[in-house]
């Protein structure tokens, strides 16, 4: 909140899928969104796609951030490596510093860091990955945020390690009822009802809570929520959660170093 104006960062994984650049979606959800999480080539893009994307945040005003993963693709990030801290370190950094070569192309810097798929929940659970993961920020810059899930110890960690980051949460991901997201293997995991995202994000930024699954209502405080690029009627999705925050007197600006110091 910043002059008594309630304020929420809106941010979309991007650059994963070839054909929502190609079919013009990604421009749309760039038009929406504050913050955009860019693959960097790990799980999924390429430098022709991060330069693409980068040209349309720079267009719309779009906060770039790194979006990094287990050096995965066939298995699109989504599952855990058996990698030392120093190996994650490493390939983290590589995927940070290209996108940031890149930025710096159009001027631009990057803002922050947000993991992807296993590596964003190994991250949560496992101190020396969480902290691998900071090493490799450090060496790009420190005032890069970190990105993760609001109710993870991550964030305590990571602040304690003296990084900034911000809690996330999800308009388009339905919760379990010990603030986990409930797994795209599960019927129901994916909120693809524009109105009841629009609805999700609203209580989020508003009243920091959120209803999981069964019912159970979950306090958590977050800075900024996820429209993943690849959900089915993500521009609806996208444009129905702006509308609705702006209706509920919430406004869509992307979080930076300058605003958590």
């Amino acid at each position: 909140m910043s002059n008594g104006q309630i304020t929420i960062d809106l941010n979309c994984d991007m650059g994963e899928i070839p054909g929502l650049f190609t079919d013009g979606t990604e421009a749309k959800l760039m038009q929406e969104i504050s913050s955009a999480n860019i693959a960097c080539g790990a799980h999924a893009g390429s430098p022709e796609s991060m330069k693409a994307l980068v040209n349309l945040a720079t267009k719309y005003g779009v906060a770039v951030g790194a979006h990094i993963s287990y050096p995965d693709r066939p298995n699109f990030g989504r599952r855990e490596l058996s990698m030392s801290a120093d190996e994650i370190a490493e390939a983290t950094y590589s995927q940070i510093s290209l996108l940031a070569n890149v930025a710096a192309d159009f001027g631009v810097r990057l803002n922050h860091v947000k993991p992807h798929g296993a590596l964003y929940h190994a991250a949560q659970n496992n101190e020396l990955v969480a902290a691998a993961i900071a090493r490799a920020v450090r060496r790009v810059g420190k005032d890069l945020i970190l990105v993760e899930q609001a109710l993870s110890p991550v964030l305590s960690f990571w602040s304690g390690m003296g990084f900034p980051n911000i809690a996330e949460a999800f308009a388009d991901r339905t919760y379990e009822s010990d603030g986990k997201l409930r797994s795209r293997d599960l019927p129901q995991a994916l909120i693809t009802d524009p109105s009841l995202a629009a609805d999700q994000a609203v209580r989020i930024a508003r009243e920091h809570l959120v209803v999981a699954h069964d019912g159970t209502r979950l306090r958590l405080h977050a800075q900024t929520i996820c429209i993943h690029s690849d959900t089915p009627a993500a521009v609806e999705i996208a444009r129905s959660v702006r509308s609705a925050l702006r209706g509920a007197g919430v406004s869509v600006v992307p979080c930076n170093f300058d605003s958590l110091v």
